[in-house]
């Protein structure tokens, strides 16, 4: 038997399902402890008690059926109840059938045990007056009603222990409330500084909280450290190796511009195709330095973009749902849809942008007419270094694969993701640049 329908009514939150855990023992607890009150000690000694009261009245009944006339017979069983707290009422009668409360718990205990133990009774009053029994009676044929406390057949305020019970509990419950939410504070600061830092941004964290909390904490600042430790040592390395080959490709060039430009031509073009390597190595280099982040509107950005990319080719306006602020980098942004644009203009002859804003994530959708990316070789295609593709060769143009890596790069700081997939309009690549909000 399996119990998978119970998540969807299960907390998604550590607290909630923290919380759940505390408040399903206590109601559990609650609800078995009221059972036993009510139906074992609660029943159980309203019936003792309403067996000995009854005892009594039969007792008073009996004095009146043995006399000897109906007069006499209520003089005799009134001087009998007057010590036994019972009152006697001649010529009254009560309404046929047994009334009670609605909440009167103990009532129908009460009913039952007069019903069994005592004999001739016509009816049973314990709505009129919570306070009093009362009995509708006849002997020799003329009726009476006989009168006595409520207590001696039933505890008195019963209800005081479900109160205490149920009082007591909301105060713990209270409490381990605020306990737990002290607890979790802690994994949500954790949690935010995670996300932060998966997202680009680097925000101030000290460990708090238990020890399994804090060692948690201490490993993510390991971890933290050791990552930017290692971009850092990558950035050194792509800019110093770029930068110190500038020195002697300057040289080269100023060189070959003194030949003649038939021989210095394909040569020239080599070079002009290093420094494109170059500019892309420091590009990538660049990638996690730190730019502020500020509130874009998402539509205008890209109609922005568009116009400066619409020089180099056929690039147009695509889609657009929704509208909204995004916070993000612009110039870091920027330099990602233009990658992407000029990979659609280098393969094809042209690039749509459409842009969609949900709630909680903006999409820049880039598509070509150009001979796109098998799907097999999708994943491989976004990797560093990686030029796999055969539609897409080195004979469209110079590169060293670094274009989408750069990209994807760009979207996890962003908490978002680069996503590739055929255009079903144009027929060529499809990228999405998906940003979160």
């Amino acid at each position: 038997m399996t119990f998978g329908w119970l998540k969807r009514f299960v907390p998604k939150s550590l607290f909630g399902r923290t919380l759940l855990i505390l408040l399903v023992p206590i109601i559990t607890i609650q609800l078995a402890v009221s059972y036993v009150f009510i139906q074992r000690l609660y029943e159980n000694v309203t019936a003792q008690m309403t067996q000995s009261m009854a005892k009594e009245i039969q007792l008073v009944l009996d004095r009146i059926e043995t006399a000897e006339d109906p007069q006499a017979g209520l003089v005799a069983g009134a001087e009998l109840a007057e010590p036994l707290a019972i009152a006697l009422f001649e010529g009254r009668s009560l309404p046929a059938g047994d009334t009670r409360g609605v909440f009167d718990l103990s009532g129908r205990v009460v009913m039952r045990e007069l019903r069994t133990e005592v004999s001739g009774i016509e009816a049973i009053d314990l709505r009129s007056n919570d306070n009093r029994v009362s009995l509708g009676l006849r002997s020799h044929g003329r009726p009476f009603v006989m009168q006595f406390a409520r207590n001696r057949v039933s505890a008195s305020n019963p209800h005081q222990l479900l109160v205490l019970m149920v009082f007591v509990s909301l105060i713990m419950t209270l409490v381990s409330f605020l306990f737990l939410k002290n607890q979790v504070r802690p994994i949500r600061r954790l949690a935010r500084a995670a996300e932060a830092f998966g997202k680009g941004r680097v925000e101030p964290y000290r460990p708090s909280g238990a020890t399994e909390v804090r060692q948690a904490g201490n490993t993510f600042l390991a971890m933290r450290n050791r990552i930017e430790r290692h971009i850092e040592q990558r950035t050194l390395l792509l800019s110093g190796v770029s930068h110190d080959l500038r020195t002697p490709l300057t040289r080269l060039k100023l060189g070959l511009s003194l030949l003649e430009e038939d021989d210095a031509k394909a040569l020239l073009n080599d070079v002009r195709d290093m420094e494109g390597m170059l500019d892309t190595f420091l590009s990538f280099s660049r990638l996690d330095a730190t730019e502020e982040r500020e509130p874009v509107d998402a539509v205008a950005f890209a109609r922005d973009l568009i116009e400066q990319c619409a020089r180099d080719g056929a690039v147009t306006l695509g889609a657009v749902e929704g509208e909204g602020m995004v916070e993000i980098s612009p110039m870091t942004i920027e330099r990602a849809l233009q990658n992407l644009i000029g990979n659609g203009l280098r393969y094809g002859t042209a690039v749509r942008v459409g842009v969609s804003v949900a709630p909680r994530s903006v999409r820049f959708r880039i598509e070509d007419d150009g001979p796109g990316i098998p799907e097999e070789k999708r994943e491989a295609a976004m990797k560093p270094f990686s030029r796999l593709v055969p539609a897409r060769n080195q004979d469209k143009g110079s590169g060293v694969g670094l274009g989408l890596s750069i990209v994807g790069d760009i979207a996890r700081q962003h908490g978002g993701m680069l996503r590739l997939g055929d255009s079903e309009d144009l027929g060529g690549l499809k990228a999405d640049l998906i940003l979160a909000r």
